[in-house]
């Protein structure tokens, strides 16, 4: 459940001044709302639990528009005295970033593509050169144009048919992730009648430049679970039904392969996955069948001239290895090792070119790429000398190209794109973003990677950050970030945002705990189902840690996690309060035990794998134990800051919006608790870039206030 990442800030000194005199005042004089309580009794394995605030979740009721609006109001007056510094953060951020800025071109099927941004405007606008860049640019979107009329936009996906002719796009307005899927006829402009509703932007075109093949997404659940045919000029609800998933516990998605030669029907869940494919060419025949599901068996497909490569954890390869089948012999029996398994070394990903496999591995917590060729004539790897770094494959949608792209940045280093001929190993670097500081040094800042030990005798990992000079005293400002879901891996990387905390003298550390890949496929499986509360533990022993050398205090010391990272601040919370000054909980996923016992809610039975199924005894009692939620306590809570969006698809709104009720009624203190809810987005945020910029500038100016930082 995942999170926005731009960051930004500004202010004036005089007003400053005069805010500081009536700050104090505000606590005592604004009542903060307070939520109508309506009990509700529930019952499972004679537990009972009585849920004071389920009546939050009915969305159409006044009373609940009411109730957040309300808390809005109270979070916009309570912090009305930082609004000159979310001014200057906003602005301040906003002019350190190129506004008149482009993509480095890719070259595909005949056609040079890239993405600007202008001066002053908020979207992107995609163009396209045909041949070479010199050549008259086409407008094939300006996203400026399209969100004229929307409070939100997003344009989620884009692709051309095989002739160039037609573009697909899907596009979401009201931000709750069910895409509209239209066509543009590139030659003449005309916006075809063609409209598919309730898509989840996943979609192919076959070869013939006239079908696509669309994935439909349940309006309730948003759970994608059929693949539909489309044939251009006609209506979509006689479009044909090609797959319906029929597990609730999978999604399906379609795309086509690198080599254009098959169109590929996936089937997923957390621990468990499935492909069929079809010709591109033979659109009305039937998909084959790759490999039968087998639970905790995952494997994905690609495609290589008489051949398919498959990434796979089959045969207990928990850290994946690389195997290949025949076209035609699909069936896992037939498969055979290219890499095999290697029990230090995680396997990420692949890009296959005519000539070249490229490996992305991850050793000891850091990526290295590894190039072959085909002709086992070479095999090399591209090693990164950091240890606070990000290195990954961008766009390399070219089969027959020599040259290989990734993308690099670290923690005081900003992103480049950089190209790596494969076969002379020169390397250029296309693109390196712009800092428009000139005061911007990378040298200014110090990273390190440390390593805290966890209460059950585990190593974990801690990136950081912060400017020279900084003594480790434990009066330094510290935000500690931390995710640990999904076994998604929070590389550390480049933000322009993060320099205006830097340089107000905080630290920004980040903690790698269980419930991610970081150090392989292991690290995660400690840290969900019955395993999860280890991610929690983690996120305390490092604070322990960074506070007990100094980097920080219980005083000055702040964190941030939104999505699943949200659940992990409100298990912390519970856990260890007095550890932290104030937390920041963006979306969080905190009504653990209702959501998984919901069946009808988006993402609950596909996540079982992820958390447990509560309707099993042994599940439930274990979420029960750490569920923020039902683990609200009268404990003195730090300060505390909730975003939601009213129409996130992830992470309902009621989630957070019933645990700052139960907050308000539960804590001890005087400290601030602020729901902030956007009426307009979901799990995102805000769109346009310096939208999302405004949302940043408010959670910095947060905890800035909290350390009376006003300049």
């Amino acid at each position: 459940m995942i999170k926005n990442s731009i960051f930004l800030f500004v202010s004036i000194m005089f007003v400053f001044s005069c805010n500081n005199e009536i700050k104090p005042n505000l606590k005592n004089s604004i009542i903060p709302p307070k939520a109508e309580k309506i009990p509700v009794s529930f019952k499972k394995f004679n537990d009972i639990r009585i849920d004071d605030y389920y009546w939050l979740k009915e969305r159409d009721n006044p009373e609940v528009i009411d109730y957040l609006e309300r808390e809005n109001d109270y979070y916009e007056k309570m912090t009305s005295h930082t609004l000159d510094l979310q001014d200057k953060l906003f602005n301040e951020i906003k002019n350190k970033i190129k506004e008149d800025d482009e993509s480095v071109p890719y070259f595909l099927n005949g056609y040079w593509y890239k993405t600007k941004y202008e001066e002053g405007l908020g979207y992107p606008i995609y163009t396209r050169y045909k041949d070479s860049l010199s050549n008259n640019e086409e407008i094939l979107f300006n996203c400026n144009e399209l969100a004229e009329k929307h409070d939100y936009f997003n344009l989620s996906n884009f692709q051309i048919s095989p002739d160039n002719k037609i573009v697909a796009y899907s596009i979401d307005t009201v931000s709750r992730r069910l895409y509209t899927i239209q066509f543009k006829n590139l030659e003449t402009g005309e916006i075809y009648n063609d409209k598919i509703i309730n898509s989840s932007g996943s979609f192919a075109w076959a070869n013939d430049n006239s079908t696509l093949f669309y994935t439909n997404r349940d309006v309730n659940t948003l759970r994608n679970d059929k693949i539909f045919k489309h044939k251009l000029g006609t209506d979509y609800e006689n479009d044909e039904l090609i797959y319906f998933e029929n597990d609730e516990t999978f999604y399906t998605n379609v795309s086509k392969s690198k080599s254009k030669k098959y169109i590929i029907i996936s089937s997923y869940s957390t621990l468990t996955s499935e492909f069929q494919f079809l010709p591109a060419d033979s659109i009305n025949k039937d998909f084959k069948l790759f490999n039968k599901r087998k639970r905790g068996v995952e494997y994905s497909i690609n495609h290589y001239d008489d051949h398919f490569f498959i990434i796979t954890n089959k045969d207990n390869a928990y850290n994946y290895k690389l195997m290949k089948t025949e076209i035609n012999k699909t069936s896992s029996e037939n498969w055979t090792d290219v890499i095999e398994h290697r029990k230090n070394i995680l396997i990420e990903g692949i890009d296959i070119f005519k000539d070249h496999l490229v490996v992305s591995e991850r050793v000891n917590g850091l990526n290295r790429i590894n190039i072959k060729k085909w002709d086992d004539s070479e095999n090399y790897f591209l090693n990164f000398d950091n240890e606070t770094f990000s290195a990954n494959t961008t766009t390399n949608l070219d089969f027959d190209s020599k040259k290989l792209r990734y993308a690099y940045n670290s923690l005081n280093e900003p992103y480049s794109v950089v190209e790596f001929d494969m076969t002379t190993k020169e390397k250029i670097i296309l693109k390196q973003h712009e800092v428009l500081d000139k005061k911007f040094n990378k040298n200014n800042y110090v990273t390190e990677r440390i390593w805290a030990d966890s209460k059950d005798g585990n190593q974990i990992p801690i990136s950081l950050i912060y400017k020279k000079g900084i003594k480790k005293d434990g009066s330094n400002p510290l935000l500690l970030y931390g995710y640990g879901s999904y076994g998604n891996t929070i590389d550390p990387s480049f933000s322009i945002s993060r320099l205006s905390l830097l340089d107000r003298g905080f630290i920004y550390a980040i903690a790698h705990v269980r419930g991610s890949e970081y150090l392989g496929r292991d690290w995660y499986e400690q840290g969900k189902l019955l395993n999860k509360k280890n991610s929690f533990n983690d996120f305390v022993d490092t604070t322990k840690f960074l506070i007990s050398k100094g980097y920080t205090s219980s005083k000055h010391c702040y964190a941030y996690g939104g999505s699943a990272g949200g659940l992990l601040m409100g298990a912390v919370l519970n856990i260890a309060p007095e550890l932290y000054n104030g937390v920041i909980a963006a979306v969080p996923f905190v009504d653990v035990i209702t959501t998984m016992l919901d069946e009808t809610i988006p993402l609950t039975t596909s996540e079982y794998d992820e958390w447990g199924n509560p309707n099993q005894k042994q599940y439930y009692n274990y979420m029960m134990s750490y569920s923020p939620y039902d683990n609200v306590s009268k404990v003195n809570y730090p300060n505390l800051l909730v975003t939601t969006g009213l129409h996130d698809s992830q992470v309902q709104y009621w989630e957070p919006a019933k645990w700052v009720a139960k907050l308000r009624d539960y804590k001890l203190d005087k400290n601030y608790l602020f729901l902030n809810t956007n009426m307009e987005t979901g799990h995102g945020g805000s769109s346009g870039r310096f939208e999302a910029i405004k949302d940043l500038a408010k959670e910095y100016a947060f905890i800035l206030d909290l350390e009376n930082i006003y300049d």
